[in-house]
C-alpha cells in the first residue's frame, strides 16, 4: 500500500474520535500552538485562505473567526474527516470545504493571500512538492504557515518524546479509541519527518523568503513562516 493511500485509510478510520484524541495526545498543547501562530498572522477581511489537510476544521475555524470576512476554504483527501469537519463549520458562512489532494491543489496560480498546514505535511508522500504546489497557489507576497509536529533537539526531551509517542500514545489510542496501529503512524510519520532546518531549507529551496521557525513546548512542535516573494516589474 502507497503512503497516500495508507494515511487516508487511517484517518477515515480514526475521524470519529480525532478531536478527542487530539486533545488527549497532546495534552491539549495543539491549541495552544494554533494562538501562538496566529499571532504571527494578520488574516484581513477580503482576502483568500486555503487550509490544506484541513481535517476536522479546527484551524479552518479558527482563521473564519479571525476574519469574517475572508473566504477560508478547507481541502482534505478524507472524506470522513471532511464529514466531521462539515457539522463543526455549518455556522460558518465563509468556509468552504472540499475534498481534495495537497500534491495538486484545484486551483489557479495566484489564488490565496494565505496557506495554512497544520499537521498534515508529514502526511504527504512528497513534502517538496506539496510546498511547491503551495508556493504556486499563493498570490505574489502571499504567506505560508505551516504548523507540524518536531522531533526536539534535547537528548532528553528527544528520549521521552519517543517513549511517549512510540509506546504511550499508541496505548492510549487503543484505549480510547479501539486504534492503536492507527495512532503508531503518527510517531512513525513524526520519528520519519524533516528537521526544523531541513524543513526551512526546503521552503527557502521552493523560493520562499523571510522564513522565521517558531518553536513549540521543548520543540516537539514547530511553526514555520515564508513568504511567496512580490514579482518585479521591469521598468519600461
Amino acid at each position: 500500500m502507497d503512503k497516500e493511500t495508507k494515511v487516508q485509510n487511517i484517518f477515515n478510520s480514526i475521524s470519529s474520535d480525532y478531536d478527542l484524541m487530539n486533545d488527549v495526545i497532546s495534552l491539549n498543547q495543539h491549541n495552544m500552538w494554533r494562538r501562538r501562530t496566529m499571532k504571527e498572522m494578520f488574516v484581513k477581511d477580503g482576502q483568500s485562505v486555503l487550509d490544506v489537510c484541513c481535517g476536522t476544521g479546527d484551524w479552518t475555524i479558527q482563521l473564519s473567526d479571525e476574519a469574517p470576512g475572508a473566504r477560508v476554504i478547507g481541502i482534505d483527501f478524507s472524506e470522513k474527516m471532511l464529514e466531521v469537519a462539515e457539522k463543526k463549520t455549518s455556522s460558518h458562512s465563509n468556509i468552504e470545504l472540499l475534498q481534495g489532494n495537497a500534491m495538486s491543489l484545484p486551483f489557479d496560480d495566484g489564488s490565496f493571500d494565505y496557506v495554512t498546514i497544520g499537521f498534515g505535511l508529514r502526511n504527504l508522500p512528497d513534502y517538496k512538492r506539496a510546498i511547491d504546489e503551495f508556493h504556486r497557489v499563493l498570490k505574489p507576497g502571499g504567506t505560508l504557515v505551516v504548523l507540524e509536529t518536531s522531533i526536539p533537539e534535547n537528548g532528553l526531551v528527544s528520549q521521552g518524546f519517543d517513549f511517549y509517542f512510540g509506546t504511550i500514545m499508541p496505548t492510549l489510542g487503543g484505549l480510547i479509541a479501539d486504534r492503536s496501529k492507527e495512532y503508531e503512524w503518527l510517531y512513525e510519520s513524526t520519528s520519519s519527518f524533516l528537521s526544523k532546518d531541513e524543513l526551512k531549507s526546503m521552503m527557502a529551496e521552493s523560493g520562499f523568503t523571510n522564513l522565521k521557525v517558531i518553536p513549540h513546548t521543548f520543540g516537539t512542535a514547530a511553526t514555520h513562516i515564508g513568504y511567496r516573494p512580490l514579482e518585479r516589474v521591469n521598468p519600461s
